[in-house]
């Protein structure tokens, strides 16, 4: 627009707009009714509705419902797999014209440049990137991430015009026992926006955990968790990820009287699993046909998640909005027609007129050499803690299982469902390798491995064939790292992610191709879980319960200290 009293003469119908949008009925996320008349819109702003309005383009959206642009309230697009202009290109034509994302993972390989990244591509996407700043990289001192970062190294980012405020506190220990590094960064963003990370926390710590200014929370995973964070004024995001599957078990607490206050999120989903099922589009036709009214649905997927983050430029179909609108087929299917997002159509000439920015330098895995002898799992008593993984969960159950020790080695055990874990440091920092055991994968031969690691990103290694896990990591430092898959001493299949080991450099198809091969290698080891890639990266995360694993042994995250290994 060139001025505000411009702005004003279009709505008047003064003079005709960039764009009409003519023949659909809006649904009014305010009222519930669905309404009639144009959509008048010119440069990045909606400039009238519920009238007749001219433009030098006319869209007939005849038989369609708009619907405002959806809003990812949290993700980390690095665990797409894909930079994020083909992010952009996967998600946005699906009808997410907004993300709020945290590039943690990134940061936790390459610090400060790897947010800088995220701050330059999001000025040229069609989607609006809003890149809070990372508030724990790393996530605690009980991992060897590649980078550290200071409330000073925050502070140095607070200018770009993409922020939104800290990204998700996970060092919820360090908040409510006042952490003096924790309470800088809480200092620095106070009156600003402050993202939770708080599982399972309640009572009194709850209490204590809000009341350092902390008003947003995705890691609800019950009915009862999150409603005890509603009362206590948190606003609450859906999570429905590749690995991290709420929405089933929030669905209930998502009605017209509590929608005002509840959002919708992804954390994280891959391209495989967005062509098979679909980004927020399937968490809103899922969560309407589990009962949830439309105008619940619709809500927290825009207007209650741009108030949630102070995002008063959008979530209606309203004059003087930023113009981001899907047109419908039907609110049940949620089957975007036609997007629009900042006032630009979404189509595949948009894509190619918008500017790009090079990724941050491509990642070289300084991990130590490996053998099979390195996974042994040396030990003098049977009793062992075991990692109980929890599918379509990222929390764990804390094991206890006797296993024998035999020529000095407590060996995966198949029929038991016993797999060798271990995180190998590949920073180059200290060379740190850690094992454990997990159950839940159902290996029966070989090995998988992968540098997407939460949050450290080291290498994750899980198998029952020592051989095989150490061809499985070594061949991740040959591919700039990624994902293996190893039976027999032969590689199966393969994805090479070399952008900090976390992004290909390959459009979003190849990526989505890839994982199918990956799938079926997994599948083919006797693999049993959906997304064993993810689920192996969130088992080296030490701020989610029971039991995890890093580079420097087991941890209890309950007691949120190191138990060793083996």
């Amino acid at each position: 627009m060139d001025s505000l009293e411009k702005r004003i003469a279009l709505a008047r119908g003064e003079a005709p707009a960039d764009i009409v949008l003519r023949g659909g009925r809006v649904f009014d996320l305010m009222t519930g009714a669905m309404l009639d008349g144009d959509v008048a819109i010119a440069g990045d702003r909606i400039v009238g509705t519920c009238d007749s309005y001219e433009a030098a383009q006319v869209i007939d959206v005849t038989g369609l419902v708009l619907v405002p642009g959806f809003i990812d309230t949290h993700l980390h697009i690095e665990s797409s797999l894909i930079t994020p202009f083909e992010f952009d290109r996967c998600v946005t034509p699906r009808g997410v014209t907004t993300a709020i994302c945290d590039p943690h993972e990134i940061a936790n390989v390459v610090g400060a440049e790897g947010i800088r990244y995220f701050q330059r591509a999001a000025a040229h996407t069609l989607m609006d990137i809003r890149v809070q700043l990372s508030s724990c990289v790393p996530s605690t001192d009980m991992e060897t991430a590649g980078a550290a970062l200071s409330a000073e190294d925050l502070a140095g980012l607070m200018d770009d015009p993409s922020g939104l405020g800290l990204a998700e506190f996970m060092n919820y220990p360090g908040v409510i026992h006042r952490d003096p590094g924790a309470m800088a960064k809480l200092r620095l963003f106070e009156g600003g926006h402050i993202d939770g990370h708080a599982p399972l926390l309640s009572g009194r710590d709850l209490n204590a955990y809000i009341a350092a200014g902390i008003r947003t929370e995705h890691e609800a995973t019950s009915e009862a968790e999150a409603r005890e964070k509603l009362q206590k004024g948190m606003r609450v995001m859906i999570r429905e990820g590749s690995v991290s599957k709420d929405m089933h078990a929030l669905a209930p607490l998502l009605t017209d009287t509590t929608a005002p206050y509840m959002a919708l999120c992804t954390d994280d989903r891959n391209p495989l699993d967005i062509a098979e099922h679909g980004h927020l589009d399937y968490m809103i036709r899922t969560l309407i046909a589990l009962g949830t009214p439309p105008l619940a649905a619709y809500r927290a997927a825009s207007l209650s998640a741009a108030e949630a983050f102070g995002l008063k430029d959008r979530g209606l179909i309203a004059p003087g909005l930023r113009a981001d609108i899907v047109a419908l087929g039907s609110l049940d299917e949620c089957d975007a027609q036609l997007v629009i997002a900042g006032g630009r159509v979404v189509d595949e000439a948009a894509f190619a007129a918008r500017g790009h920015v090079e990724p941050v330098a491509r990642s070289s895995v300084h991990a130590p050499t490996v053998t099979a002898e390195t996974f042994r799992a040396a030990g003098n008593r049977t009793q062992t803690d075991v990692i109980g993984i929890r599918p379509g969960q990222i929390l764990t159950d804390h094991l206890h299982e006797d296993i024998a020790i035999e020529d000095g080695d407590k060996r995966p055990d198949s029929a038991r469902d016993l797999a060798r874990i271990a995180v190998i440091e590949r920073h180059g920092k200290n060379g740190n390798i850690a094992c454990g055991f997990v159950r839940g994968f159902g290996l029966k031969a070989g090995a998988i491995a992968s540098t997407v690691c939460h949050d450290h990103h080291n290498i994750a290694c899980v198998g029952v064939d020592y051989a095989d896990m150490a061809l499985a990591a070594t061949r991740l430092g040959q591919i700039e790292g990624g994902f293996v898959v190893v039976r027999d001493g032969t590689v199966l299949a393969e994805l090479a992610l070399p952008v900090a080991g976390l992004m290909s450099l390959e459009p979003f198809e190849v990526v989505r191709d890839a994982l199918v091969d990956l799938r079926a290698a997994a599948r083919s080891l006797g693999v049993t879980l959906d997304e064993p890639f993810l689920q192996l990266a969130f088992l080296a995360l030490p701020v989610i319960p029971a039991l995890k694993i890093t580079d420097r042994g087991m941890v209890d995250v309950t007691r949120f200290e190191i138990i060793g290994g083996g």
